[in-house]
């Protein structure tokens, strides 16, 4: 039975995550649409509605499952501020449909160093060591930028025991969204 589910959920993660969702909508009587959408959104058509929802769970669902695989700590600073991380997608959600619900697809990352990653201003090599691209260094005379960027260059990021980030990704990273060396 378990090899059954875990197939079902690798084959089908947001249709699995989905059905999860309504199931404990229907054991804690609590609405997923009241759960994850604000006033103003629940008033569009059931369609849409439907789609919102169903975009909402899937983005809380792999928020935390990256976040809980790096127990709540930025894989580069260390920083333990939730408010401050993010569930960062390696190979971009709109690239990958397939893989976006997959920890494997994500790093625990602070807003920061987020954004710099979606950007390609650093990535992350083969060997998990964070890489600068040059457009940032050009800006290592601003010492916000030295500090935030320059003392992490060539260091190992944290890996997680569960769900570390797929080489596959990284790979994608490094050589679509990155902007050189």
């Amino acid at each position: 039975m378990e090899e059954i589910v875990w197939n079902e959920f690798s084959n089908n993660r947001e249709k699995l995550v989905y059905e999860a969702e309504k199931i404990i909508e229907k054991l804690t009587n609590k609405s997923v649409e009241n759960i994850y959408l604000q006033q103003e959104e629940i008033d569009y058509s059931s369609q849409d509605r439907i789609k919102l929802v169903k975009t909402r769970i899937n983005q809380n669902f792999f928020h935390s499952s990256v976040l809980s695989a790096y127990n709540n700590i930025c894989a580069i600073t260390k920083i333990k501020i939730n408010e401050f991380l993010v569930a960062s997608h390696i190979k971009p959600w709109a690239k990958d449909q397939n893989n976006r619900l997959n920890p494997h697809n994500g790093i625990c990352l602070n807003s920061i160093h987020d954004k710099a990653f979606d950007r390609g201003l650093i990535t992350i090599d083969k060997d998990y060591n964070i890489v600068i691209s040059n457009r940032l260094k050009d800006y290592y005379s601003n010492q916000f930028i030295d500090d935030v960027f320059r003392k992490y260059e060539r260091q190992k990021i944290i890996i997680p025991s569960k769900f570390e980030p797929s080489l596959e990704f990284l790979e994608y990273h490094n050589d679509v969204i990155f902007k050189g060396e």
